[in-house]
């Protein structure tokens, strides 16, 4: 495992204006944070409790990916936070000695120590005052990493628990700092609407490119949906109009808004490549299954467009996670519904092509790869009311290589049979990284 001092990383990366080429593991993870660039020792997973399984809380359980471990592929920790908070997302502080989590529901944030015994994390802090610290913001999703502070999107809002809401940003030590509400049509906050687009105000995902001083938003739905029964949603025809359709362009450094694209269908994960010439992303949109590029233009100004479908999407499969490779040539798309991952060629990023799926299992959800693509992660839960229902919903981490060809399996851990829960979100963990 290689490691690296953070402060030598954000130093330059602020002084060369952009992201550090080849020190990533996942490209769902802040560019000023120190990266795993061997082999991953363990991964920690935000863990929904269920009602009656085992104590019913959320809990962030801990796996052994050592290689030569006698326990690798098992749970070796599994610390209970207190409660169901409907556990979501989680993100490293730019030091990656704390990994933050949030629950939609309950608007708590868990700062968690994974430094002091990387195989045993201990809740460091608790942040039960989000909402009243932003002023409103309900539903803490995203955890961003900048230098000294944690960006976080929010879902919602406590005055109509619709998709109106905030960017709010805290310092690593839990200090509020600022709220940065999204433009809405009747207050656009500075920025330009793009062809046509009506600005919503939604919130979802952030991700940033550092070199053009670009940060991207996108937006899902309020707490009033995502808290709702999946097929009562379905069949709700008022709920369906209530998720977002645009992406937001900021300017980094300032926090102010620049551009609205319109982007139909609830846009969620948001990935930049590494690239150094690499001047995109790439967003997936739910409700239309549509593979999206924001992309530079010849002028130097962004611009979104949509270039592939994913799957059938008059089947409506449900994008989610996202995973793009660390040489940019490829991507890992989930789509909850069907069970499905695929992987799509993006050597050309106006012209993705689908070069390979398969069935993960009756439902999937989120998707990490190691930096060198060898070893590829998913696990099964998207929300508490979503989840399928009966023999299909299925809880577990699943573990495969990557050969080049195929997903080959390597380990499985049924999450209801070891009484766990729902396992969401993961991020990967090493003791080196906090050795001398």
């Amino acid at each position: 495992m290689k490691r690296r001092q953070f402060g030598a990383l954000a130093t330059a990366a602020l002084v060369m204006g952009g992201p550090l080429r080849a020190l990533a593991d996942e490209t769902c993870q802040s560019p000023y944070m120190p990266k795993i660039t061997g082999h991953e020792e363990y991964v920690y997973i935000w863990t929904l409790g269920v009602e009656g399984m085992g104590d019913g809380q959320d809990k962030m359980v801990t796996v052994d990916l050592r290689p030569g471990s006698e326990t690798r592929g098992q749970v070796i920790n599994s610390l209970s936070i207190g409660g169901r908070n409907e556990a979501h997302h989680a993100g490293f502080s730019a030091d990656r000695r704390y990994l933050w989590a949030g629950g939609l529901d309950t608007n708590r944030i868990f700062i968690f120590d994974v430094h002091s015994d990387p195989a045993n994390p201990v809740l460091h802090k608790t942040i039960d005052t989000f909402v009243k610290d932003a002023d409103g913001p309900v539903g803490p999703h995203t955890f961003f990493a900048l230098p000294g502070r944690m960006m976080i999107t929010a879902l919602s809002n406590d005055d109509d628990h619709g998709g109106r809401t905030a960017l709010v940003e805290y310092t690593d030590e839990g200090d509020f700092v600022e709220t940065h509400w999204m433009p809405t049509a009747e207050n656009m906050r500075g920025a330009e609407a793009v062809d046509g687009a009506v600005a919503d105000g939604f919130g979802y995902d952030v991700r940033a490119l550092i070199r053009k001083n670009v940060m991207l938003t996108s937006s899902f739905t309020g707490w009033s949906n995502y808290m709702m029964d999946f097929g009562q949603m379905l069949g709700d025809s008022e709920a369906m109009k209530r998720f977002g359709s645009t992406i937001v362009q900021w300017d980094l450094h300032t926090r102010q808004p620049k551009k609205v694209f319109n982007v139909p269908g609830a846009p969620l994960e948001i990935r930049f490549p590494w690239g150094p010439n690499a001047n995109y992303a790439f967003s997936t949109t739910a409700l239309t299954s549509q593979l999206w590029l924001i992309h530079e233009d010849d002028a130097g100004e962004w611009q979104a467009k949509a270039v592939a479908d994913i799957g059938d999407p008059t089947k409506i499969p449900l994008p989610v996670d996202i995973s793009l490779a660390a040489d940019d040539q490829t991507l890992w798309i989930n789509t909850f519904l069907d069970g499905m991952t695929r992987l799509f060629d993006v050597s050309d990023p106006h012209h993705p092509k689908q070069i390979y799926e398969k069935k993960i299992a009756s439902q999937v959800n989120m998707v990490s790869q190691s930096w060198d693509g060898n070893r590829i992660y998913f696990t099964s839960s998207l929300l508490a009311n979503w989840d399928k229902k009966g023999a299909d919903d299925q809880q577990y981490l699943k573990a495969f290589t990557w050969n080049g060809s195929e997903l080959v399996p390597d380990f499985e851990l049924d999450f209801y049979e070891l009484q766990l829960g729902r396992a969401h979100l993961m991020r990967f963990g090493s003791s080196e990284l906090y050795s001398a």
